[in-house]
């Protein structure tokens, strides 16, 4: 299994039950359950943050579209004029 630790959380009396009761179900550890849960929390956490930063130095970088320029291109969908797509400046 490699390098572990160990990490206490207190969490509600609601929620231990329910990691008790999906661990008889499921016939995987709580520890096992817990810590894919955090793995997997904890992976979306970092990949947010990666989109975060992209997206701030993309606006940074004037890579960006306002709101209302799309609105108005997908506003003209089907229209006899329909406008062209709206591009970074």
């Amino acid at each position: 299994m490699g390098d572990t630790t160990t990490l206490t959380i207190r969490v509600p009396v609601n929620l231990k039950r329910r990691l008790d009761k999906l661990a008889r179900k499921s016939k995987l550890s709580k520890s096992w359950l817990a810590t894919d849960a955090v793995e997997q929390y904890v992976a979306e956490q970092e990949r947010q943050a990666t989109l975060v930063r992209t997206a701030e130095y993309q606006i940074e970088s004037g890579k960006f579209l306002r709101h209302e320029e799309v609105r108005r291109w997908l506003l003209s969908w089907g229209a006899e004029k329909e406008l062209p797509p709206p591009t970074c400046k």
